[in-house]
């Protein structure tokens, strides 16, 4: 038995979907998985079933058959028309009888014949496609004074009776992509849908945040591209550079004596545009040696494939990566919100994971407090430390820590959230209206951000002596530091576009 799944659009009529169960049952079938909403589209059903590959053939013949079965994804042909009825006995269903013929779905109707309009009928429909327009048109010509008020070839003004169909033209608009890949990530997104309408989420706002999410990715890049960038100056021959992307994570270039080294390498819808980024501040790419990811996130991991050096990382993070599921490791593992937010992400952000690795050792080499250290590197004079993290953002995720420099990369577990600009901010509000929480683990993250919090404290009493503070890089946001119980932004953000 394997599993699959199919999308249906049935008539909106009693006993439909008993003929689709009684299918399923013939050909020995197990139904586990099954959500319709009226409200959102009234004719569309998921399914997923487990059966043999030959009754699911057979299964999807039958539906086929009937004209149940949800094969393409082509717009429809949205039409609004006036038409004038005669004032007698049968007119109506005279005219229905010309709708009926083309197949076509009547989404809105309007008469009244006590109104001012007298014997005027408003009506739209959605047709399959346009021959099945002009034959409709021809006909009803012949009969009835008409006038029509809208056509839409493109689906751009389909009615909520195809809701999913719209929305799977908006997605086609995002990814361009074709009609049996589109169908099997419907079947995906709905499984977020059914999920978070059972936490009382409006699905409508799924949907939205959905959207939003692609189209944002795909409109910030090329010369939409911008970034806020920091460099700081450690010491005469070392520096660190912030990237701060439109969307996502940021991206750190660690320079001491001649090396350099990146942590985190951000989606790789953006690597084009980081690349001429880099070479406007005159960065020699020819020193990369490898690049350190902190997690397997798209916004952290997802361009590091794309450079021609080795990456390095957590078991777990390429575990998260192989398996497509940023929950993977975790308490939350078998949470399907997690687990198709990942595809979603991975999808609309180009995601090209590294390919050359090298996983930081299983072993735990010493403590700094209460964080275990597991690795170490250099770059240049520099010496940074590995720190496990407890799995509250993302199992396998890690910290970097320099402390002579008094630099510690604390990855997703603390961020200064007042240095985001309001459009970043937003774009963060999306992945939460998708998963509900953007840590798989909301206790531990607590512990792991009140963790860090300690760290910093001990580094900047050692580093005082020396006139020096400990300067947090976050995922998100700008490098700060902390003055008193809150952090504040260390040093000037340059704004940067295209050929500025």
């Amino acid at each position: 038995m394997r599993e699959f799944s199919f999308i249906t659009r049935i008539p909106n009529e009693p006993g439909t979907l008993h003929k689709v169960a009684k299918i399923a049952k013939i050909h020995n079938a197990n139904i586990h998985r099954i959500h319709y909403n009226y409200k959102i589209d009234p004719s569309t059903v998921f399914f997923e079933i487990s059966s043999s590959k030959d009754a699911y053939e057979k299964i999807k013949n039958k539906l086929e058959e009937l004209g149940y079965l949800q094969t393409s994804l082509e717009p429809l042909q949205y039409l609004k028309f006036n038409i004038f009825l005669p004032n007698r006995p049968g007119a109506l269903f005279e005219f229905l009888d010309h709708i009926t013929s083309t197949n076509a779905n009547i989404g809105f109707m309007d008469f009244d014949e006590k109104s001012n309009r007298h014997d005027q009928l408003t009506i739209s429909l959605t047709l399959e496609n346009t021959t099945a327009v002009n034959l409709l048109l021809e006909n009803l010509k012949r009969y009835y004074p008409m006038e029509v008020l809208e056509y839409d070839a493109k689906g751009k003004k389909l009615d909520e009776t195809v809701f999913y169909l719209r929305f799977a033209q908006k997605i086609r608009e995002i990814i361009g992509t074709e009609d049996e890949f589109l169908l099997k990530l419907l079947n995906d997104i709905n499984h977020i849908v059914q999920e978070l309408t059972r936490l009382g989420e409006d699905p409508k706002k799924v949907f939205q945040s959905i959207i939003a999410t692609g189209n944002t990715l795909k409109n910030t890049q090329g010369n939409n591209f911008f970034a806020s960038v920091q460099i700081i100056s450690l010491t005469d021959d070392s520096t660190i550079y912030c990237i701060q992307p439109p969307c996502g994570g940021n991206i750190y270039l660690v320079e001491s004596r001649g090396e350099m080294i990146m942590i985190d390498s951000g989606y790789g819808i953006y690597h084009s545009d980081i690349i001429k980024l880099f070479q406007h501040y005159g960065i020699n790419f020819n020193q990369l040696q490898g690049i350190y990811i902190t997690h397997a996130d798209a916004d952290h991991s997802g361009a590091s494939g794309l450079y021609n050096v080795k990456s390095y990382l957590h078991e777990g993070t390429l575990s998260i990566i192989d398996k497509t599921n940023r929950a993977y490791g975790s308490t939350a593992e078998e949470c399907v919100l997690e687990e198709v937010y990942t595809k979603l992400i991975n999808l609309f952000s180009k995601f090209n994971p590294p390919t050359h690795v090298e996983v930081f050792p299983d072993k735990i080499i010493k403590m700094i407090g209460e964080i275990p250290v597991i690795s170490s590197f250099k770059v240049g004079d520099m010496t940074f430390e590995v720190l496990q993290s407890l799995g509250g953002h993302l199992y396998g995720q890690v910290f970097f820590v320099c402390p002579q420099k008094g630099l510690l990369f604390t990855s997703d577990s603390l961020i200064n959230f007042e240095s985001l600009t309001p459009d970043r901010k937003q774009y963060n509000i999306l992945a939460k209206n998708l998963m509900t929480s953007v840590n798989v683990d909301t206790e531990r993250a607590k512990e792991e951000r009140n963790t860090l919090i300690k760290l910093i404290s001990n580094l900047n009493e050692e580093l005082l002596g020396e006139g020096k503070e400990c300067l947090i890089c976050s995922g998100h946001g700008a490098i700060s530091v902390f003055e008193g119980n809150k952090m504040k932004v260390k040093g000037e953000i340059h704004h940067y576009v295209p050929d500025s």
